[in-house]
């Protein structure tokens, strides 16, 4: 299958993410809570981007069904995420206007802007090739951390997101589109690239969020 084929392609990036700081921070509850809140607000800002190439994808979709698949988590996302961002966000006082004034980080932008540019000017397959790492490895690794826990409530609650069956259940009927996709074999390398590029973003999202990440100069 072919998403048998994409999880193989990256091991090194997966395991590197589970073993990463900021992981086992959260985890052991010692991460610096200014870098937990550093990954929530970008991670705010990212899925904005995110629920666009979504909306994206469910428009170039040929089949209804999966049209309404990703039009669906398109407004989970909205709804669920936004949930979840509020309370982090009101359990730290930040306003509205101090939102609106929010900034992505320089790994950010790479990531979104090459999600964006995928969706817009590839062809489907690797379209939904571009956005499963987001889907996949955040079950993956949520599945891991819900075994463990973290002593840090906060933390706890990000966790028991990601970790959930219902969450699961959605990056499943993905996993299932793409082992539907009929590709050739010029075709199918592309996915699995394409998908090992998105991998690599996810690692440097986490990573960035660690070193509080910040562009050299003012916007």
């Amino acid at each position: 299958m072919l998403t048998e084929k994409m999880w193989n392609a990256i091991q090194d990036i997966y395991n590197a993410i589970l073993s990463h700081p900021f992981i086992k921070g959260l985890v052991e509850g010692s991460l610096a809570e200014e870098k937990f809140k550093y990954y929530i607000l970008q991670d705010y800002l990212y899925l904005r981007e995110f629920s666009k190439a979504l909306a994206i994808i469910s428009a170039k979709a040929e089949k209804q069904n999966e049209a309404m698949l990703f039009s669906s988590h398109l407004q989970s996302i909205m709804r669920v995420e936004n949930e979840l961002h509020n309370f982090f966000m009101n359990a730290w006082n930040i306003t509205e206007e101090e939102k609106a004034k929010l900034i992505p980080s320089p790994t950010n932008l790479l990531y979104t802007s090459f999600l964006l540019s995928t969706v817009l000017y590839k062809p489907y397959f690797e379209a939904v090739s571009a956005v499963l790492p987001c889907y996949w490895i955040y079950m993956e690794v949520g599945k891991e951390l819900l075994k463990k826990g973290s002593p840090n409530p906060l933390y706890d609650r990000w966790i028991k997101t990601y970790g959930g069956e219902e969450y699961e259940k959605g990056v499943r009927a993905v996993l299932d589109v793409v082992n539907s996709f009929k590709l050739t074999q010029e075709e199918e390398a592309r996915a699995v690239r394409t998908f090992r590029i998105a991998s690599i973003m996810e690692y440097m999202f986490w990573d960035s969020a660690y070193k509080l990440e910040k562009f050299p100069f003012n916007f």
